[in-house]
């Protein structure tokens, strides 16, 4: 028989070990016995039996090996609280460090201007995995944008929305314009090392434009345009819209000059039974 060393088992098999040899025990099986059954040496039977009579059952309880959670970490959790409180209610220049975002090096400088500790760069990394902080490409916000009428359209206004197209049967789209340029590259390729890579482009640019609304259930329409959006091609896309819909129409659309042309709104006047435009606050493109 081959016996196994316990002491190196997973700790969920030690526990299920530890938990059968005190039933063993119970019905009066010697230690040997127990033992040559669980294929471990007598005196880890012995061992067992003995954590059971001082501590009870709580002593069979596998156990978390190496060393205690926080053990000769250089930040007290005091620190670690009050840091983590700090990067995720303000950003660094907030806090008079150059930085725009929290990077490594941001943080780094902020223990030690806040806890007096020079930390390895690497140290701090350890730092932020372990307080759930990840590196990501941020959202871009306009400085212009007013986060309370964000807020308000987002927990009112659409609601509201919702419930009139409900009240109403009608269906919400969204619409947006868009367009696209023969000249435009965004893709990133391999070359050696200061070695600009080149597109050929052919020198008389193309581009074509589009306007399309979807709902919130998939389904689009568009329409593909040449040239700049003004009112006249607005009110088009919108006839057609509601040509094609079997239901009122509510759009929500951007704050683009055009939507808010006098001749647009008076369109609408005319065709309110069957079309509403409600508008997103200023400067919120997301």
């Amino acid at each position: 028989m081959d016996i196994i060393d316990a002491r190196k088992l997973p700790a969920s098999a030690k526990e299920e070990k530890r938990r059968t040899a005190v039933k063993l025990w119970k019905k009066s099986d010697s230690i040997a016995e127990i033992a040559r059954t669980l294929d471990v040496s007598s005196q880890a039977v012995q061992n067992w039996i003995n954590a059971i009579k001082a501590g009870g059952f709580k002593a069979l309880a596998a156990k978390r090996l190496g060393r205690p959670e926080g053990v000769n970490r250089r930040l007290t959790p005091e620190q670690e609280k009050k840091l983590q409180k700090q990067i995720t209610d303000k950003q660094p220049d907030q806090l008079k460090l150059d930085y725009v975002l929290w990077t490594r090096k941001a943080v780094m400088e902020q223990i030690e201007h806040e806890c007096g500790i020079k930390m390895p760069i690497r140290t701090v990394g350890d730092y932020l995995k372990r307080w759930g902080f990840t590196p990501q490409k941020p959202a871009k916000r306009a400085y212009e944008q007013n986060p309370k009428a964000v807020k308000k359209w987002l927990e009112e206004d659409y609601p509201n929305i919702k419930r009139r197209a409900k009240r109403e049967d009608a269906e919400i789209y969204w619409g947006d314009e868009t367009g696209i340029r023969s000249d435009c590259q965004h893709e990133r390729g391999y070359t050696p090392k200061g070695k600009t890579p080149i597109v050929r482009l052919n020198a008389k640019r193309a581009s074509l434009n589009m306007i399309s609304a979807v709902t919130n259930q998939g389904t689009v329409r568009l329409q593909i345009y040449e040239g700049s959006m003004d009112a006249d091609r607005l009110i088009d896309f919108l006839k057609r819209l509601i040509k094609t819909a079997v239901r009122k129409v509510y759009l929500i659309l951007d704050n683009l000059r055009v939507h808010h042309a006098r001749v647009v709104k008076a369109w609408l006047a005319d065709h309110e039974d069957e079309i509403e435009v409600f508008y997103l606050p200023s400067y919120s493109p997301e």
